[in-house]
C-alpha cells in the first residue's frame, strides 16, 4: 500500500572520501524494509537524479519501504573524486551502514542498481550477508566481470531490454544460464521488449515489473 506521507529529505551521509550527498525517504513503520539504489557511471553523467534511479526510488517508496539513493563520490554535492569502481563500492557500503543505523528493526534489506550501479549492488551484496534481495537493471556482462557471483549469496530481479544497445543479448543469456543453474537460490530474468539500456520510453513496463516483484517478494513480511 502506497505511502501517504511522501517526504523526501535531502540528507549528507558521511563516506570514506567526505560527505555523499542522498535523498531519503523514512517509512513510518518502524520494521519496514530498506533498500539502497545505485546510479549509473559518474563519468557518463550517472547521478542518483536519473530517471531510472529516481523510478526505482519511488516504486520502493510506494511500496513502504525507507529507501535512499545515493550520489557516489564526485557527483552532485558530494566529495571526492571518481575511483574506477572501488572508492565507489565503499561509498555503498558506507551508505548502507548509514540507511542500517537510522532502521536498525527493518525486516528486509534490498540493494538496486542501474548499469554501472548494478555492478557496485551486486558487489556489495557480496561482502554484506545481511542483504535478502537485489534487483539489477541493465548490467553490462560485456563490460565488466561478473564471475565474482560464484556462487550468488541471495535471490534477485534481473531486468534488461532487448534492444539493449550497450550489451549484446548473449552476455545476458550466459549470466542467466550461470546464475539459474545455482541451488538455493532464485534469480528472475526479465526481458523487456521495446526497451534499450537506458529504457527510454519504456519505463511505465520497467516500474511494472519492478512493483510485481517487490509485492511478490515482500508478501511474506
Amino acid at each position: 500500500m502506497p505511502s501517504t506521507d511522501t517526504k523526501i529529505n535531502e540528507i549528507f551521509i558521511p563516506g570514506p572520501a567526505g560527505r555523499l550527498e542522498a535523498k531519503y525517504f523514512k517509512s513510518k513503520k518502524n520494521t519496514a524494509p530498506i533498500a539502497l539504489v545505485l546510479h549509473p557511471h559518474p563519468q557518463y553523467g550517472g547521478t542518483m537524479n536519473n530517471k531510472v534511479v529516481v523510478d526505482t526510488f519511488q516504486t520502493f517508496v510506494d511500496n513502504n519501504f525507507s529507501v535512499c539513493r545515493v550520489n557516489f563520490r564526485g557527483v552532485g554535492k558530494s566529495d571526492g573524486e571518481f575511483d574506477n569502481g572501488q572508492g565507489e563500492l565503499a561509498d555503498a557500503a558506507a551508505a548502507l551502514d548509514w540507511l542500517e543505523r537510522e532502521n536498525f528493526d527493518n525486516s528486509q534489506c534490498w540493494v538496486s542498481g542501474f548499469s554501472f550501479g548494478s555492478l557496485i549492488a551486486m558487489q556489495l551484496l557480496m561482502r554484506r550477508p545481511e542483504i535478502n534481495r537485489f534487483i539489477a537493471i541493465s548490467p553490462q556482462p560485456n563490460a565488466y566481470d561478473f564471475s565474482f557471483l560464484s556462487p550468488c549469496p541471495t535471490s534477485g530481479l534481473i531486468i534488461y531490454g532487448k534492444k539493449d544497445e550497450l550489451v549484446p543479448l548473449q552476455y545476458i543469456t550466459e549470466l542467466d544460464k550461470r546464475l539459474s543453474s545455482q541451488k538455493g537460490i532464485k534469480v528472475d530474468f526479465q526481458l523487456v521488449s521495446d526497451a534499450n539500456h537506458f529504457f527510454s520510453k519504456s519505463e511505465e513496463l520497467l516500474v511494472k515489473s519492478l512493483d510485481k516483484y517487490i509485492k511478490k517478494e515482500t508478501a511474506l513480511y
